[in-house]
């Protein structure tokens, strides 16, 4: 083989090397940032010493047995009813029906008192006129409040009731129509006589409402695109997670709880569902992710907005990513601030017709 051949073999191998190189390194450098295992060790049990004066081993302190006077006096615990009231279920946490924004028409039960047994049998199997939710309350007689009638306890009078208006729209005269129906059966079935409102003053009233609604309801949106680098579901769900979110219920949703349990998050986190799906997480690349507020439903105390956006910029620092809104414009700091004065203005009105953001009125009415 000649020096030339040779020469050109080097080359060629050469070549083909840095190609192989390239490729490979090309290829990990659009490859998804993935999760960092944690490095932080984990601490260790603690050895029990017992403390030690001038180099002897200290005894323990004795002390003397205390007889309970009371003690004699003391019933057994009764593990049987404690584990049987551990079981039961916890009660009705759902909003009571409020006039502002429900029709309500009582139902007379001529002086009777009828069991929450009785008033939960009756009900119907759909809690719903048309898009609207559909509900009975009874007047406990023991305390004289209005609830949603519970097992084993006696009402003295109960009424039915269905939203005037939600996200779908206002109740209209079909909708009226069927919530008679519906109430009338019901009132039947327990032995009661309803008194009905007149349907044009509810449907005006419902549109009314709707149309307050619509002109205050508001949902905010922060979309975090990659700069460069993509991210996998793992990584966003770890620097989420930094800052509080957890898993939700749906795919490529996470969620920052509320402070009091039972209410809605106070922001969410999504991301696209069949990446969050993936056999191959690894290997999914993200672009972009998006965190919601839905304003009416969270209370104000929680400082969601402020939350909202320390949670954008947080992650936006972390993940290498650009802040924009739905159509992909970059949002600055001045215009989010503008968006913030004008929330607070939103609040106030909120409040002053006593619907305020986070109220079950609220939660209710934006739903």
């Amino acid at each position: 083989m000649s020096s030339l051949q040779v020469g050109l073999a080097v080359a060629g191998g050469l070549i083909l090397g840095g190609v192989i190189a390239y490729n490979t390194w090309n290829a990990r450098r659009h490859e998804p940032r993935q999760a960092q295992p944690d490095t932080q060790p984990q601490p260790l049990p603690e050895q029990r010493v017992e403390p030690v004066i001038d180099g002897a081993m200290a005894e323990p302190e004795r002390r003397e047995p205390v007889l309970d006077p009371d003690m004699d006096n003391r019933p057994p615990p009764d593990f049987a009813t404690t584990s049987t009231l551990a079981m039961l279920p916890l009660p009705d946490r759902r909003p009571r029906m409020d006039a502002l924004i429900d029709v309500i028409a009582p139902i007379a039960l001529d002086g009777r008192v009828v069991s929450g047994d009785a008033l939960l049998a009756a009900l119907p199997a759909t809690r719903r006129v048309g898009s609207k939710p559909f509900a009975v309350e009874g007047q406990n007689e023991r305390s004289g409040e209005w609830e949603h009638p519970v097992a084993g306890q006696r009402y003295t009078t109960c009424q039915a009731g269905v939203q005037l208006a939600n996200r779908t729209g206002a109740l209209n005269e079909i909708e009226y129509s069927e919530f008679v129906m519906k109430a009338q059966h019901y009132a039947d079935a327990v032995g009661g006589a309803p008194d009905f409102p007149e349907m044009l003053e509810e449907v005006a009233r419902a549109r009314e409402l709707d149309q307050f609604a619509g002109q205050h309801d508001a949902q905010l949106g922060f979309t975090l695109r990659a700069r460069g680098t993509a991210w996998s579901p793992g990584f966003v769900q770890q620097q989420a997670a930094k800052l509080g979110f957890v898993a939700g219920a749906i795919p490529g949703r996470m969620v920052l709880p509320s402070s009091e349990p039972g209410l809605p998050p106070i922001l969410d986190l999504s991301f696209d569902a069949q990446a969050a799906l993936s056999d191959d997480l690894a290997h999914s690349a993200l672009k972009e992710i998006t965190l919601n507020l839905d304003v009416p439903q969270v209370h104000r105390h929680e400082r969601p907005f402020a939350r909202l956006r320390d949670a954008a910029f947080t992650l936006a620092e972390a993940m290498g990513g650009v802040i924009t809104d739905d159509a992909g414009q970059p949002l600055r700091s001045e215009t989010i601030d503008t968006i913030g004065a004008d929330l607070e203005r939103l609040y106030g009105t909120l409040e002053a017709h006593d619907l305020a953001a986070g109220s079950p009125q609220a939660r209710r009415l934006f739903s």
